[in-house]
C-alpha cells in the first residue's frame, strides 16, 4: 500500500525489542499485514484510487498556509514586543511548529509531492526546523505501522499502560511545559526511542536497517545538526538573538513537547483492545479551533491513516465519511476529544490476573 512499506524489513534481534508495558499486556497488537488485509475489505479500488491522488496545489497549500502562520505569530511579537505579547505568540508558535512535525510525518509517507526530490526537500526542511532527522524517523515510523502494540513499536514507551492517572499524566505534561523532556523527544526523532520503565529495555530501531538507509539517514542527523549550530550564530549576529530563543527555541523544548505528547496518547493511549486495527489506533472528533492546535493537517483521523497511509492528508477526510457510510466504522475507536482526555486521565486499571 504506503511506500514506506516497500522499505527492506527489519529483522527481529533482541536490541530492537521493546516490552509492551507490564501494567496493561495484550495478547498482541494491530500488526501492519492486519491493517492491509482489513483496508483491502474496506474501500473500493476505484474510489481508494482517487483518495490516494496527491494533489500539488493542496499540498503547497498546507506547507504555506503553515509556514505562515508562524512567521505572523512571530512578526507580531516583533512588532509589538512586549511580554504580552510574547507569551501569546508561544503557543501560537508551538502550533505551527507541530504542524511542520506533522508535515514531516507526511514527507516520510511520501505524501507531500508527486516529485521524490521535491517532497525530500520540503520534508527535510521542516522537520529540520524542529531539529527533526525527517528520513531517520521515516525508518522508525515505519515500524509503528507495521507492529502497533506489537514489541518492535518504537512508540511504546511513550503510549503504553495508559491510564495511569490523573496525577501522573498532569505531571508528565508538566515536565514537558518545563523543558525537562525534549532531549527525550529529539533522541526518539534521531532514532533512539527512550526507555521502556517498565521493562527496562530500549529499542534500536536503525539497529538491523541496511547501511545504504543508514548512512542517508545519518547524512541527515548531520544536516539538522550543522542547522541548529549556525541558527542562533546568524540570529545572534543579525541582532535577534533573544527573539530566536523566546520565539523559536522556547515554543520547541516546552509547550511543543506537551502537544506531541497529548497527541501521541489520543491516537493510541488507553485503547480498550488492541487486539483489532479498529480499536488499536484512534480518530478524535473535535472542534476546528482544537484541531489546528493539537492535530494539525488532519492527523485527527489518525485511524483512516493507519488503515490507509497511502491518503495524503487533506482527503483523509473524504476516507473517513467513506468508510463510516459503509458501515466499516461500526466499533472503532472514533470518539469525541473529550471522550478520549476522560479514558487518558481516569484512574489505573487493576492489571489482569
Amino acid at each position: 500500500m504506503a511506500r514506506t512499506m516497500r522499505e527492506p524489513e527489519m529483522t527481529q534481534t533482541a536490541q530492537t525489542e521493546v516490552a509492551i508495558s507490564r501494567r496493561h499486556p495484550p495478547e498482541r497488537g494491530g500488526s501492519g499485514a492486519e491493517f492491509r488485509e482489513m483496508a483491502r475489505r474496506g474501500l473500493p479500488a476505484d474510489r481508494l484510487k482517487r483518495l490516494n491522488a496527491l494533489s500539488p496545489w493542496r499540498g503547497a497549500w498546507s506547507v504555506a498556509l503553515n509556514v505562515g502562520t508562524i512567521a505572523a505569530a512571530i512578526a507580531a511579537a516583533l512588532t509589538w514586543w512586549h511580554p504580552l505579547t510574547v507569551a501569546a505568540a508561544i503557543p501560537v508558535i508551538a502550533g505551527g511548529q507541530h504542524g511542520l512535525f506533522v508535515l514531516a510525518h507526511e514527507a516520510a509517507h511520501y505524501r507531500l509531492s508527486r516529485r521524490r526530490w521535491l517532497n525530500e526537500a520540503i520534508g527535510r526542511l521542516c522537520g529540520i526546523a524542529g531539529g527533526v532527522s525527517m528520513i531517520t524517523y521515516r525508518l522508525i515510523h515505519r515500524l509503528h505501522h507495521n507492529h502497533l502494540y506489537e514489541p518492535l513499536d518504537p512508540d511504546l514507551p511513550l503510549i503504553a499502560g495508559y491510564p495511569r492517572g490523573r496525577g501522573y499524566l498532569l505531571k508528565k505534561l508538566g515536565k514537558d511545559l518545563l523543558g525537562l523532556t525534549a532531549h527525550k523527544n529529539l533522541a526518539y526523532f534521531f532514532g533512539a526511542p527512550g526507555l521502556n520503565a517498565d521493562t527496562g529495555d530500549r529499542s534500536r530501531p536503525l539497529a538491523d536497517t541496511s547501511p545504504a538507509l543508514r548512512k542517508a539517514a545519518a547524512r541527515d542527523r548531520w544536516l539538522v545538526l550543522g542547522f541548529h549550530g549556525l541558527a542562533p550564530l546568524a540570529a545572534i549576529g543579525a541582532g535577534y538573538g533573544w527573539a530566536y530563543l523566546l520565539l523559536w527555541i522556547v515554543p520547541l523544548v516546552t509547550v511543543l513537547q506537551a502537544i506531541l505528547r497529548l497527541r501521541a496518547l489520543c491516537e493510541h493511549g488507553a485503547p480498550g483492545d488492541v487486539s483489532s486495527p479498529l480499536t488499536a489506533a484512534r480518530t478524535n472528533l473535535a472542534p476546528a479551533w482544537v484541531r489546528w492546535w493539537l492535530f494539525p493537517h488532519h492527523v485527527n483521523y489518525h485511524l483512516e491513516h493507519h488503515l490507509y497511509p497511502a491518503i495524503p492528508h487533506y482527503r483523509l477526510p473524504e476516507c473517513h465519511r467513506a468508510l463510516k457510510a459503509a458501515g466499516l466504522l461500526d466499533g472503532a475507536e472514533v470518539r469525541p476529544l473529550g471522550s478520549t482526555l476522560r479514558r487518558l486521565f481516569a484512574d489505573p486499571q487493576p492489571a489482569p490476573a
